[in-house]
């Protein structure tokens, strides 16, 4: 659980409720004051028309992917650059004494796919610019994956929006064919009002968060994945393991990097 987006996401809530319930003046709390800003058919508008308005842009099935990414922000992805480097250095030690087929057997104990596949094409004698190929294509294929997640959420954020300024001019119009009937020019402008707020929540509250955590995310597995390229390809090409390890530890910060104790050396 990644507890920096529930904090976030939460905090904003927490404070948007208190600016709301806050009297300033009086340093008081009114819980009452919430229900000024609960109206159903502003968020119908609103959520309603933004999202609406992206599934008829989505196939069925992206259009549910897209919804169900959103868990992705509550979880980190499982990659450990530091471990990642150990590993390939372990690997690099075994191809250095016992040759690449020896990687066979050290590739069995190792979870992620990725860098196992590119183990067994390594052992197979795969030419290393194919090697290359094949590991890149399926990085920038898992890139295109979290771009289209990326993509819905940058979506809905431009739609929340224009549907909040469509909920707006609906409101307007209504609240000006009811100036001669007092009791309606309040419920109309509230409609107004909240669906411009609800909007500017959803993109900003909502999607913001979203976006940038994915970016975020992706970046962290793509550079573990960049990792294992550069380190399986050198351990192809026969390179010395301290020669490997330094090539790959100038892929992390230098705060970051492992030193000669992180290795129990």
């Amino acid at each position: 659980m990644d507890i920096a987006s529930v904090i976030g996401l939460v905090a904003c809530l927490f404070l948007m409720i208190f600016g709301i319930v806050f009297d300033g003046k009086a340093f008081t709390i009114n819980m009452g004051s919430l229900l000024n800003f609960l109206d159903a058919p502003s968020a119908i508008i609103t959520f309603g028309g933004a999202f609406m308005c992206i599934m008829a842009g989505n196939t069925m099935s992206d259009f549910v992917a897209g919804l169900k990414s959103f868990g992705v922000i509550f979880k980190p992805p499982q990659a450990d650059p530091v471990g990642t480097i150990t590993k390939i250095i372990e690997l690099s030690n075994v191809a250095r004494k016992e040759g690449l087929l020896a990687l066979e057997e050290g590739a069995g104990d190792i979870d992620d796919p990725f860098l196992k596949k590119g183990i067994m094409l390594v052992v197979d004698g795969t030419d290393p610019e194919l090697v290359r190929d094949i590991m890149e294509n399926e990085l920038g294929a898992m890139e295109e994956r979290h771009k289209a997640k990326k993509g819905f959420w940058e979506g809905v954020a431009a739609m929340g929006p224009a549907w909040g300024m469509i909920g707006t001019l609906i409101g307007l119009v209504n609240m000006l064919k009811a100036l001669d009937d007092p009791n309606a020019i309040g419920p109309a402008m509230a409609v107004a009002l909240l669906t411009t707020m609800y909007g500017s929540m959803l993109a900003n509250w909502i999607c913001a968060p979203v976006t940038s955590k994915m970016s975020v995310y992706n970046g962290i597995e793509a550079g573990v994945k960049q990792i294992m390229i550069e380190g399986l390809l050198s351990i192809q090409a026969g390179e010395n393991p301290r020669v490997i390890e330094e090539k790959l530890k100038s892929f992390l910060a230098p705060a970051d990097r492992p030193t000669g104790e992180d290795k129990g050396e």
